[in-house]
């Protein structure tokens, strides 16, 4: 998507999330509260990009040009959320009620439930049901403020369904004005329909794998290792498979039980591990001294169980940190990637600018967009947010708040709620 129309914001207080100094690779310790503001700034935009951006007096801009003045308002990054499940169909109302009644998510996943509920509405539903559904949350997401979005798939379990997952995802991206990755997790769950869940296990990798990275190459690839799901030899086996490829690997790691997953994910250079909530502080400490990033999925532990990760923690020992939303219909059914911004404060310890950074540039570290989205510099894309609010703090206060004013992706507004028509 381009745009003809040249806008600009001016009389914004503008976190360019390019503080100097920081680099291009994800920013740790100190340098994830420097947000790069631009009192009283003011940002151009033409042809769906960043043409120019300053403090102070803007330039005399052309008669044609969209003048739009922020009123000190807080002009930011679109969001970055860079771990979802967000294509499904299907609900799990009834597995709500019965965690309400006491029952565990390791339970009821063993009890045939949690993902393969989900898978079975998957496999049954056709690729347009699936590209309809994916679209309606995309655009949730979008009004919220996120402008770039990972979807996995994983709610297959085999080659078929896997691959139908991953052309919708990418026929959905065609339709959206958002940034959409999608990625390949085949491994999330083990099949209990499939006859012989060892041999499904098996398709997976031998079968499922080599078709997704033909179809999609250089598409990063993703596994669920806990008790009851992906084996740790299991996984080694994929990761390796998935780098022999060309695919770069990420993992759900430490949520439950520590298996020895995160140090596995290092030694494989994984981009990610995500999750992190039973992860030891020996692992920790090599988590941090290493080039992968930790993703922090808070609203999971709002969700299940009031266990986090520990942020603050990975923080201080100089780790590079992600959020993300986790949107699914099990542990994490909220689309909102602010919501879990202000989680990550109240519960991982994080303080509103690290949070910011967390959910923006590291986030598009993780997928590999950093040269694209994440902050705002000249020739980047122009996906930015219009917050009611002077101060960008907010974001890690308010709660469950109605989000941004004025959504602009790729030069377009997407979502407008002030002013009224800023177009």
């Amino acid at each position: 998507m381009t745009n003809s129309v040249s806008i600009a914001v001016t009389n914004a207080r503008v976190l360019t999330l390019n503080p100097p100094g920081t680099g291009d690779g994800p920013r740790r310790g100190a340098d994830l509260s420097e947000l790069g503001i631009l009192d009283r700034g003011w940002i151009l935009v033409r042809e769906g990009r960043i043409a120019d951006l300053g403090r102070g007096t803007p330039p005399t801009f052309a008669p044609e040009i969209r003048v739009i003045n922020a009123q000190g308002r807080v002009v930011m990054p679109a969001l970055v959320d860079c771990h979802t499940h967000a294509c499904f169909l299907g609900d799990r109302n009834d597995e709500f009620e019965a965690r309400l009644a006491g029952a565990s998510y390791l339970e009821i996943l063993a009890a045939g439930g949690g993902i393969m509920s989900t898978v079975r509405s998957v496999r049954a539903a056709s690729e347009p049901e699936l590209v309809d559904a994916l679209r309606r949350r995309l655009e949730q997401t979008a009004r919220l403020g996120t402008g770039t979005i990972e979807v996995k798939s994983g709610y297959g379990l085999d080659p078929e369904t896997e691959l139908k997952m991953l052309r919708a995802i990418r026929t959905a991206a065609e339709r959206s004005p958002q940034i959409v990755v999608p990625t390949f997790l085949g491994a999330h769950a083990l099949d209990s329909d499939a006859e012989d869940p060892a041999h499904a296990v098996e398709r997976i990798i031998a079968e499922a794998l080599p078709a997704a990275a033909a179809a999609f190459p250089g598409i990063i690839c993703d596994a669920y290792c806990e008790e009851g799901a992906w084996s740790l030899s299991d996984c080694r086996r994929l990761f390796e498979a998935a780098i022999r490829l060309g695919c770069p690997v990420r993992v759900h790691t430490d949520q439950f039980n520590c298996l020895g997953m995160t140090r596995l994910a290092i030694e494989l250079g994984a981009r990610s591990v995500d999750h992190l909530e039973a992860t030891t502080t020996e692992d920790l400490q090599h988590l941090a001294a290493s080039a992968t990033i930790g993703v922090l999925l808070p609203s999971s532990g709002f969700s299940l169980d009031d266990r986090y990760a520990p942020g603050r923690e990975l923080v201080d020992l100089g780790g590079a940190i992600a959020i993300a939303s986790n949107l699914n219909p099990g542990s994490a059914p909220s689309p909102s990637l602010t919501f879990a911004m202000a989680l990550a404060c109240r519960k991982c310890r994080l303080r509103p600018a690290e949070a910011i950074t967390a959910a923006t540039f590291n986030a598009a570290c993780v997928l590999g967009l950093q040269d694209e989205v994440g902050s705002l510099e000249v020739g980047k894309r122009a996906d930015l947010l219009l917050l009611d609010t002077e101060d960008e703090r907010s974001l890690g206060v308010e709660i469950a708040g109605p989000g941004p004013v004025a959504v602009m992706l790729e030069g377009r507004w997407f979502h407008t709620g002030w002013p009224a028509d800023p177009s």
